[in-house]
């Protein structure tokens, strides 16, 4: 009986101890199984950090990248904007330039067309003038013709272009041979030109001395015409003039080799000179 109760007691014992071990290894590994939840959990929350960590040491520098392009973008396109703006207003500048340019020549052309027209009818005109005045010289040849013939068959004067000449056959002074050539509406000839100066030596006989409207009675070595034009054509002899001797030779005789001066007071012929239409 008694080994039977301690046999109990000892059962009881165990079971007891078993109970108080298995509590108390149950409460430590109850503990030790929430320090290791407890230590996963705190694992896990450090592995997401560190990833986070690594995650933004990463995107920084591509998001500071893409900023920057971004901001050169910008720029860019800022600056293609104001260069295209630029670029267009020198386009319209043009185009106003080109316009104004248009406008300019449409204005000269129809000036010139109005001028082209006023020449047109100028010439109109002129042609009309010109047909007019050969209509008039032909005519005039025919008057003159007429009274060239008229005065040759009627005092011997001969024609020359548009005047007329008479040669005297009697010799006076210059003075004494002008007044004979105004008393018939003529005076002594004016030679204006080679022309004339060879007409007048073919008319002369040769070595024949006849004055001219030439003197320098008014200013010694001033010569003048009789009408008071200047000399403009000189067909002096070589030598000539030269007061010969210190005479007082202040008129003009012409012969073949030219014009010589000679005393006033010399006897000589003359040639008087008039105008056809006088």
């Amino acid at each position: 009986m008694k080994m039977n109760r301690e046999h109990q007691r000892s059962i009881n014992d165990i079971s007891e101890n078993d109970f108080v071990i298995e509590g108390k290894f149950g409460k430590r590994t109850t503990s030790s199984h929430t320090k290791k939840i407890q230590s996963s959990e705190l694992t896990g929350s450090d592995g997401v950090k560190s990833r986070s960590s690594r995650a933004v040491v990463v995107c920084l520098p591509l998001l500071f990248v893409l900023l920057t392009a971004a901001k050169v973008l910008c720029v860019l396109i800022h600056s293609k904007s104001t260069n295209f703006t630029q670029e267009r207003q020198q386009l319209l500048t043009k185009i106003t330039n080109l316009t104004e340019e248009r406008d300019q020549l449409l204005t000269n052309n129809m000036n010139l067309t109005e001028e082209r027209d006023q020449l047109s009818t100028n010439n109109m005109n002129l042609t009309e003038e010109r047909d007019q005045l050969k209509s008039e010289k032909s005519e005039l040849q025919k008057f003159s013709a007429g009274v060239c013939q008229f005065f040759s068959l009627n005092g011997g004067w001969k024609c020359h272009q548009s005047s007329l000449y008479f040669i005297s056959s009697e010799k006076k002074s210059w003075t004494d041979s002008r007044r004979y050539c105004t008393d018939r509406g003529a005076d002594l000839i004016i030679i204006n030109n080679r022309e004339e100066q060879d007409f007048v030596k073919n008319i002369i006989s040769f070595g024949d001395l006849v004055w001219i409207g030439l003197t320098d009675r008014d200013v010694e070595g001033r010569w003048k015409w009789v009408d008071g034009s200047d000399v403009t054509f000189r067909f002096w002899q070589p030598g000539e003039p030269n007061s010969f001797q210190g005479k007082e030779e202040d008129c003009a005789v012409t012969h073949s080799p030219g014009w010589v001066d000679y005393p006033c007071d010399y006897s000589s012929k003359w040639i008087c000179e008039k105008s056809i239409f006088k």
